[in-house]
């Protein structure tokens, strides 16, 4: 309703809904369903949440159907990359977690509650940036930015702070459930990118998304399949170790934590934008960096590279086992392999933007130093040296190791307290 072209004393109000970027006309549901949706507790809507995330999971193509036959082409393939996984990483567990063939609206449900501790901390800082922006802007502005956004004039600047109160975690769930169906996107498994999932560990196969991939890169489809089921089985013995997934709950939590409202960054960025000017905001759609500009500060810096230091040995150590493996069993695997590694790196601004919100952003050239470390580990130690990584968190390479694997190995090999 907010573009209908009336105009003058009979005009249809706008949706006050449609500024918060949802993809959905809340108008549409009946007042006792609006209620409920609303009422959600907490610092985020869950509900929209939801909603927003199985939405843009399946904008592009809403076809989820899975057949028989793909579920179980998929499961022999994740047994048969179990053994050789077992044998190279010496990680026993993987052979015992579960294996499922899901859809994108699975994935993004299951994420939306495996990222839930650290997603509720983001929602919490942006929700405190954004009161304390609110509480510090001169009440005038106040009432003409809302009565220009929402179309509600005469509230009183109390009132439309008492009304931001309330819409913030509408707000903040439609940026997380948009966030999470983005992922969902493109997601081949539940490991493509280092999120700090708190589920237990399982091997994921995204099947729409494998195949529409397969179909992208002219590739066999079966050959996509099990150069997928070596990867993902890797990355899920990685994460049957408890250390690995708390480890990177904790620092995805520290990150989020840190963001900071920079008020003079957000308003140069922000301040001239007309929120009626849909070409205004799909270029500023274009450039999510200008909005982690004015929330990044000093302090995350620290952490984030203590997180990419983290995932640079999990993605090399990864990279370098399921090449190890998948060149036994593939022909073609270095095509694919190389094409899997594109994908996991060019995601567009909206991909980037996703990534630097959780603080798990890694470039091409992350990738290739953790693919150094292992291939220089194992150059001196075999692969029995490499997998020493996964005894315990304080066998981890320092910044310095990470440049030289001879100053790791010879570390590792003093006696640990």
């Amino acid at each position: 309703m907010a573009d209908d072209p009336q105009t003058g004393d009979d005009a249809v109000p706008p949706n006050p809904f449609s500024a918060l970027g949802l993809p959905f006309d809340m108008s549409q549901f009946d007042m006792a369903e609006a209620m409920r949706i609303m009422a959600s507790p907490g610092p985020l809507n869950w509900e929209i949440a939801r909603q927003t995330a199985e939405q843009v999971a399946l904008e592009d193509d809403p076809s989820e159907a899975i057949s028989d036959t793909t579920r179980a082409e998929l499961a022999e393939l994740a047994r048969a990359a179990t053994g050789p996984v077992v044998t190279e990483t010496g990680l026993v567990d993987v052979a015992n977690v579960a294996i499922e063939v899901i859809d994108r609206r699975t994935w993004a449900m299951r994420h939306l509650d495996g990222l839930r501790p650290v997603l509720e901390t983001l929602a919490i800082t942006m929700q405190e940036a954004m009161a304390a922006d609110l509480d510090s802007a001169d009440d005038e502005a106040v009432e003409e930015a809302t009565a220009t956004m929402f179309g509600m004039p005469g509230l009183g600047a109390e009132g439309i702070r008492g009304l931001m109160g309330m819409l913030g975690p509408l707000l903040l769930g439609a940026q997380t459930g948009s966030m999470i169906g983005y992922l969902a996107q493109y997601a081949l498994g539940a490991f493509d990118l280092p999120l700090p999932s708190v589920d237990a560990p399982r091997i994921t196969f995204v099947a729409p998304n494998i195949d529409r991939f397969a179909q992208a890169w002219s590739i066999e489809a079966r050959d996509v399949r099990s150069a997928v089921a070596i990867a993902e089985t890797v990355r899920c013995a990685q994460r049957t170790q408890p250390w690995v997934r708390e480890r990177l709950v904790t620092i995805a939590t520290d990150y989020v934590g840190a963001f900071e409202l920079d008020p003079r960054a957000f308003d140069d960025a922000f301040g001239n934008v007309d929120p009626t000017d849909s070409d205004a905001i799909a270029e500023l759609a274009q450039r999510p960096d200008v909005l982690l500009g004015a929330l990044r500060n000093d302090a995350q810096k620290a952490i984030l590279e203590r997180n990419q230091q983290f995932t640079m040995v999990l993605e090399g150590h990864a990279d370098l086992v399921s090449e190890h493996i998948g060149t036994h069993l593939l022909s073609d695997y270095p095509r694919i392999h190389e094409a899997l590694r594109r994908h996991h790196v060019e995601r567009g601004e909206a991909g980037r933007f996703v990534e630097g919100m959780l603080g798990v952003e890694l470039d091409r050239s992350h990738y290739e130093r953790g693919q150094a470390f292992c291939a220089g580990v194992v150059e001196r130690a075999g692969l029995e040296g490499l997998n020493r990584l996964w005894a315990a968190p304080s066998l981890l390479p320092t910044p310095n190791e990470l440049e030289a694997p001879g100053l790791w190995l010879a570390r590792i090999d003093l006696p640990q307290d």
